[in-house]
């Protein structure tokens, strides 16, 4: 069986998995016990499993854990010990999460947003996550002043 060392939420995570074409996703949910990152669609749709790879938004779903040894992946775990995170504490703000699902690959997706130097409407325009509860106006308010 395959092994690999996942730098995970700045941590050396070795992990051995029976396919090295298993999905991340997977890897982070089953053999890592990171359950924040959800499944949605699994063929790179939805957005809930986006998770920050080398600082650009990655849907885990589709990427394999061979191409994920050697690079920074952060979850939402890692985003921040303490929801000190802009992003987290305007979803807090504004309430925009309702059944929550895709909250943690939406606020990656932002939080990759405002890494890559956007602000405001620029960030909604870059985050092509889906929310089945359509809380779109509380992201826009949310991320208006980020």
């Amino acid at each position: 069986m395959p092994s690999y060392t996942l730098n995970v939420n700045g941590q050396s995570r070795p992990v051995t998995v029976s396919d090295g074409g298993m999905p991340l996703l997977w890897v982070l949910r089953d053999v890592l016990g990171l359950t924040g990152t959800k499944y949605g669609c699994g063929i790179e749709i939805c957005g809930a499993c986006t998770v920050m790879v080398d600082g650009q938004p990655e849907k885990s779903c589709d990427m394999d854990v061979s191409s994920a040894a050697g690079k920074q992946i952060t979850t939402i775990e890692g985003l921040s010990a303490d929801s000190s995170h802009p992003a987290q504490q305007a979803w807090v703000e504004h309430q925009v999460p309702q059944c929550g699902y895709c909250q943690s690959g939406m606020l990656m997706s932002v939080a990759c947003a405002m890494r890559a130097g956007q602000h405001g409407s620029a960030i909604t325009s870059e985050v092509k996550n889906l929310c089945v509860c359509g809380t779109y106006p509380r992201i826009q308010q949310a991320c208006a002043g980020l």
